[in-house]
């Protein structure tokens, strides 16, 4: 899987390396792919002289486990971040560490996420670094998470104060980039800059940025649902502001950076649904999610347009195929920094079901994608296949057609030469999260709800039923669901925050000296779901996003 380097270059003609990473920006959005109602003069201009590859995927398309893969070149569940905020402890030399060890010095700017929660409730968000754990950045101005971008927090190499960027961090990580580059010193540098718009909160850019789209007219994709659609354009007057005020800072960094000796690369660890679909967030396996922005500028290559099947693991290798640095035994992902290179296909995956899939009913997946056709199977079996020439927006699953079973088959078997050489055993996501220890984490244990098209349904029918699973929120508006759980709990229909009410009865009973024991919490789960179907309104059938109690959850290990 991992062809050899190029030749080495020497020492002293090593070039720079500037990697710009925006948070959950999609391919399409960029002027560059077609989209006339973004505005990125800056990112055009990277574009007309750089590798634009086409072809980019985030194989599970959500922050840690992506970035994960950027740092070590290798797949979820060889790096252990299959799912948001577990720290990373690599088993091989991470990106940074390669160039540090060969003369480079190294910067990390931004958005970290790779230091995790262990108690499972984001409860290091907002804490210190230690060196060790920054795994070969050695210039450090970066917090592990926030998407507070107006009061944005920040520690500074090895002091532990919390310090805040002016104003619109994005405006002040770029001028600390700025000042790292114009370091006078004979040594290259290596530098990640990660951005944390266009991430939500979407009505978040500033004032002028978010004019450009106040009365603009959006057009929304066809795959977005009509009771969507005001959400969707909402939303993305937001999240087009935010690209626009990127973009010029993506023009002040091309200004100032020596791009003779330079390579700059600009991407994203994944995309976002934005009611495509009708689904708000990432992780899922459509093109919004799963399709990045890639473009790497070179000193000594010319523009060109790759459809090279370029993964989250193959970052790593590609850039040190660039700098012409060897690539660790370590690594599983393919340098593609020479034409023509690569496998067939990108693998998709997501190990466990987790925030944004559990709150949609959906399984854990594994899944391929050529330059054509994207092909899904969950736990339970075949899913999703899509002809994507012929369907871009992905309206028609041909999954089971007829007409499609020898792609099907033929993708199938590329599924599973991927599972072969991952050793990916593609076992149920809990049996990966109890030999873990990652069973108490929140995000793992949200509220159940379900989602679908008329061409495609979650497939995790819990969701559909009322259990212990629901979110209070709608057990409280159940009358029959209200009454049950009050005759066996009167405190837990009591909250008195939406938040609160937005967790369900399995993380009220983790969080708290329940009297319940795990057979009268089986059989209130039973006597839910007697109760029949919830109501199948698909603008109340995905669990809204909540927030974890101030205590460790305990897992039910017995229920």
């Amino acid at each position: 899987m991992i062809p050899m380097n190029a030749a080495p270059i020497p020492d002293a003609r090593r070039p720079n390396v500037l990697v710009i990473l925006a948070d959950e920006w999609r391919a399409h959005n960029v002027g560059y792919a077609g989209d006339d109602q973004v505005r990125t003069p800056n990112i055009d201009r990277l574009a007309a002289e750089s590798i634009n590859y086409t072809q980019a995927i985030s194989g599970e398309p959500i922050c840690c486990p992506a970035r994960a893969s950027f740092l070590t070149g290798q797949y979820p569940l060889q790096h252990g971040v299959y799912i948001n905020d577990v720290e990373l402890k690599p088993d091989g030399l991470t990106i940074a560490q390669v160039f540090r060890d060969h003369g480079y010095r190294t910067g990390y700017i931004g958005k970290w996420h790779l230091y995790g929660s262990p108690e499972g409730r984001f409860e290091r968000r907002e804490a210190f670094i230690p060196l060790a754990a920054r795994l070969g950045f050695e210039f450090w101005k970066a917090l592990e998470c926030t998407h507070d971008y107006n009061r944005s927090a920040y520690y500074a190499d090895d002091d532990p104060t919390k310090r805040y960027w002016d104003g619109y961090d994005a405006f002040g990580q770029t001028d600390a980039a700025l000042e790292y580059i114009a370091e006078d010193t004979p040594k290259p540098f290596f530098l990640m800059l990660s951005y944390g718009p266009p991430h939500f909160p979407l009505q978040t850019a500033p004032d002028r940025f978010r004019a450009l789209y106040e009365d603009a007219e959006i057009r929304l994709p066809e795959n977005v649902p009509d009771w969507a659609r005001e959400e969707a354009t909402r939303d993305l007057r937001g999240y087009f502001a935010h690209i626009a005020a990127l973009d010029e800072c993506v023009g002040r960094l091309l200004d100032d950076v020596d791009l003779d000796n330079t390579v700059v690369v600009f991407s994203s660890d994944h995309g976002d649904m934005l009611w495509s679909q009708g689904l708000e967030h990432k992780l899922v396996p459509w093109e919004e999610s799963v399709r990045v922005p890639l473009l790497i500028r070179t000193p000594d290559r010319s523009a060109a347009t790759s459809a090279q099947l370029f993964n989250s693991p193959d970052l790593m290798p590609t850039l040190l195929g660039f700098a012409g640095l060897p690539i660790p035994a370590s690594v599983s992902g393919t340098d593609l920094s020479m034409p023509e290179t690569g496998p067939r296909t990108a693998f998709l995956s997501a190990p466990a079901a987790y925030s944004s899939l559990r709150r949609s009913g959906m399984e854990e997946y594994r899944g391929v994608r050529d330059v054509r056709f994207t092909y899904v199977r969950t736990i339970s079996g075949p899913w999703l296949l899509y002809d994507n020439l012929e369907d871009p927006f992905q309206m028609v699953n041909r999954c089971g057609d007829p007409a499609y079973a020898d792609e099907q088959s033929r993708l199938e078997t590329e599924l599973m030469s991927w599972l072969d050489a991952l050793g990916d055993e593609f076992l149920p996501g809990d049996v990966y999260l109890r030999r873990d220890g990652l069973e108490h984490y929140f995000e793992v244990n949200e509220p159940l709800g379900f989602s679908g098209t008329e061409q495609w349904n979650s497939t995790n029918e819990r969701g559909r039923y009322f259990t212990i699973d629901t979110a209070l929120s709608e057990i409280a508006a159940h009358g029959a669901a209200r009454d049950l759980v009050r005759s066996v709990a009167p405190p837990w229909m009591e909250f008195d925050t939406p938040l609160a009410m937005r967790r369900s009865i399995r993380i009220v009973a983790m969080s708290t000296d329940s009297h319940l024991t795990a057979a009268r919490l089986k059989d209130l789960d039973d006597r839910l779901l007697s109760l029949g179907p919830r109501s199948q309104d698909p603008r109340t059938s995905i669990a809204l996003p909540a927030w974890p109690p101030s205590e460790r959850l305990t897992p039910l290990t017995d229920l």
